[in-house]
């Protein structure tokens, strides 16, 4: 499996220790087989790593978009990682999960409300590289310096989201 992740330097030797705990997958080294998704969202001078990855005999847990997803991803914002995996693939939360969890730990929108806006927009997967074992799986190939300038398309998808993400908060305040 060709794997990337981007950040702002080359890492031929990612720490799965190193950055938040508290991320969607919780600790571990982030990745993502979609190659377009890396280079659309890459900011200017970005750094795009690319990797082979190996998944013969690991422990690894996939998720889609559901209620499991979303209360794993819950659970993992509040560092409680329950998971005891070598690797964890999924879908990317949105960017608004910080906005629905403070919506709903207001008491404001209930589980089954929150799932629904976190299931608006594309879906992107994401690899959590969770454990040493599985680390030693991964092989950096290559990197690659980019400008990482946000296209027209890219720019339609947010406002889409946007307003696909309005219309919903509109039906849920609606009752």
């Amino acid at each position: 499996m060709i794997l990337y992740h981007t950040g702002t330097k080359e890492i031929r030797n990612p720490d799965i220790h190193y950055g938040r705990k508290n991320a969607d997958f919780g600790w571990g080294f982030y990745l993502t087989p979609d190659r377009d998704f890396t280079y659309r969202w890459a900011r200017q001078n970005a750094v795009v790593n690319q990797y082979e990855f190996d998944e013969t005999g690991l422990l690894i847990h996939k998720f889609a978009r559901s209620t499991d997803w979303f209360q794993y991803i819950f659970n993992n914002r509040r560092a409680n990682d329950v998971l005891t995996v070598d690797v964890v693939i999924g879908p990317i939360a949105n960017d608004t999960i910080f906005d629905t969890l403070g919506i709903l730990s207001s008491g404001y929108l209930k589980p089954e409300e929150a799932v629904k806006l976190l299931m608006i927009g594309p879906e992107y997967t994401q690899i959590a590289i969770k454990t040493e074992k599985a680390l030693k799986q991964l092989h950096f190939i290559k990197s690659e310096t980019i400008e990482g300038v946000t296209s027209e398309a890219l720019k339609m998808e947010q406002n889409a989201y946007m307003e696909d993400f309005a219309r919903e908060m509109n039906r849920i305040i609606e009752g």
